[in-house]
Parts: structure tokens; sequence; C-alpha cells
């Protein structure tokens, strides 16, 4: 699973991180994680607002930091 937080690294994107992180590590899953930086790659995303989400290259979310347990039901259902 890759899990991609999109953003220019502000304490948003930061704290998005790290409850992705949580998340997994709780469900027992392992994830690569990339932080999405520049503003092209982001763009090409087609989302309006950071921090960005982007679970095996499906936006979950975007301009929001969601719940862990929001993050956790997407990890569950993109393992499915």
């Amino acid at each position: 699973m890759v899990i991609k937080i999109l953003g220019r690294g502000c304490p948003k994107c930061q704290r998005l991180e790290e409850l992705a992180r949580e998340a997994t590590a709780e469900l027992g899953v392992e994830a690569v994680f990339e932080h999405v930086k520049e503003m092209d790659e982001i763009m090409a995303y087609d989302i309006a607002n950071t921090p960005g989400l982007v679970i095996d290259e499906v936006v979950k979310s975007s301009g929001r930091i969601p719940q862990k347990e929001e993050i956790a039901a997407w990890i569950k259902e993109a393992r499915q």
C-alpha cells in the first residue's frame, strides 16, 4: 500500500501524516509513505486545497485533516 501526503510540509500536512501512520500501525498494515511537495505533482491529483491524502492513487481527502478513524476506514477499504 502506498500512502501519499500532498502538501508543502505545513503543520497540517505533518499532522495528517502522523494520523495516517498511527492508523496503519494500529491496523497492522505495511505502507510506504510519500510526501508530495512539488506543486505540479500535487495539482496532478486535481485537488483544490492541501493537505491531501492519497491511498493507492485514490484521493481520499483534501483541504482538511480527517479523523484517524476515518483514515483507518479508508485503509481497510483499500485492502479489500
